[in-house]
């Protein structure tokens, strides 16, 4: 499915419906950037790329259009709910001040928002996913909402049902397979399965994986999983299954019949060659295809 398809079925929540109020109702203070702190465990990375580059950008010649949300902390100060980036980004665009609507929120409201505000982002890795999916999930819980939650979760992220139940689930996977997850060395669905083991078994995976280079099936995945479940998996009998199993790739060979050349090179033509015409016409074509 392409990201536009895939786009249609988001339920693109305005402003105050994140929000829960009408933003013409609330006081929009201006707040030092000094006084601001990060969300605890906020699962969403703010990431120096080229988004960042043209949000800074755009700050400094308009500022920040859209005030950031903020709770006040105990300790003093702000904990930022909604707006990380927008805060970052006034810090390095040479702000000291950034708008911002000041909230009496609990944890688990507080939570509900700051997921609601980032999940539907274009991008965002599967360990964001997975980490968001789960503290909101566990946030709904604790309050009592009526209805499932995982389909209302789902409802405004515009992922399905079981796609958001995989990412809950994947949240139990230590924060190094996450990342093997986030960097497609390991397969959402591999990693839901192993996200199964205990974490003392997730850190006897993970430096195998890394070691061994290894990229495992749904299959392996599952049978890791079993012999979790079956209470055999130690460092030995997983380190014998991965070497099993993971066999090295035999180098590609092929072959091209003389009578398909003939009908392009005449006799003339040694060996050499035809191979150099051939990489020279594969390089051509591989260049136009980036073009």
């Amino acid at each position: 499915m392409s990201k536009t398809s895939a786009a249609k079925g988001i339920k693109l929540n305005s402003f105050n419906d994140l929000f829960g109020a009408n933003v013409s109702d609330d006081e929009i203070v201006d707040i030092p950037l000094g006084e601001l702190y990060a969300f605890c465990k906020h699962p969403f990375k703010v990431i120096e790329d080229e988004a960042m580059t043209r949000l800074v950008d755009s700050i400094k010649k308009k500022g920040v259009l859209s005030p950031i949300i903020v709770r006040k902390r105990q300790a003093g100060g702000y904990e930022i709910v909604s707006g990380h980036r927008r805060a970052h980004a006034a810090m390095k665009a040479g702000l000291k001040v950034i708008p911002a609507i000041v909230r009496d929120l609990s944890d688990d409201e507080a939570i509900i928002i700051m997921v609601d505000a980032n999940i539907q982002r274009e991008e965002v890795l599967p360990s964001e996913k997975a980490k968001a999916y789960k503290m909101k999930y566990d946030a709904m819980k604790n309050q009592g909402l009526p209805g499932n939650s995982l389909q209302q979760i789902s409802e405004v992220s515009g992922d399905n049902y079981k796609a958001v139940q995989r990412y809950v689930w994947l949240a139990r996977l230590n924060d190094d397979l996450l990342e093997l997850v986030d960097k497609k060395r390991l397969g959402l669905v591999q990693g839901v399965s192993v996200s199964a083991l205990s974490q003392e078994e997730q850190q006897m995976l993970y430096p195998l994986l890394k070691v061994m280079h290894c990229k495992l099936s749904s299959l392996q995945a599952d049978e890791i999983k079993k012999m979790s479940q079956q209470g055999i998996l130690t460092e030995k009998t997983l380190t014998d299954y991965l070497e099993k199993v993971q066999k090295p790739s035999k180098p590609r060979k092929v072959t091209i019949k003389s009578d398909k050349l003939d009908s392009y090179f005449t006799e003339e033509y040694t060996e050499t060659e035809i191979t150099d015409i051939i990489f020279e016409l594969l390089e051509k074509w591989k260049s136009d295809g980036q073009n």
